[in-house]
């Protein structure tokens, strides 16, 4: 996404990305940064938590209005959690048992089922 949003940029496109690896996203240098301090994969906000995604948007949005220059980096203030350990422990694979590990990846591979299923669903009609 980053690489994207520096060639629409280029473009005369304004963009804000948002992400939850600073780094990464900092080191290609987009123009404007929203940071949420999340696990990867969930820039837009917490997962099921409407309040969050909407904050989350917003502070994007005012974020692409008022960005004083290129390469602005905002933080949001959203918190995964008050407990710092959810940065040690969010999949940590080393902390689960076999048993959740193998209910975990049969959880994943039935999603994956119904993803291909839709897909093939969504090609044959169109």
């Amino acid at each position: 996404m980053s690489l994207v949003a520096r060639i629409l940029e280029a473009a005369g496109i304004p963009t804000v990305v948002m992400g939850c690896a600073k780094d990464i996203v900092e080191y290609v240098g987009v123009p404007r940064f929203l940071f949420s301090d999340f696990p990867l994969g969930n820039p837009a906000g917490r997962p099921h938590d409407a309040r969050s995604q909407r904050e989350t948007l917003a502070l994007a949005l005012r974020l692409l209005d008022s960005a004083p220059g290129p390469d602005t980096t905002q933080r949001s203030p959203l918190r995964w959690s008050d407990d710092p350990s959810w940065k040690r422990d969010f999949s940590n694979i080393d902390l689960l048992s076999p048993e959740e590990i193998a209910r975990r990846r049969a959880e994943f591979d039935r999603i994956k089922a119904v993803a291909k299923t839709r897909r093939e669903e969504d090609v044959a009609t169109s």
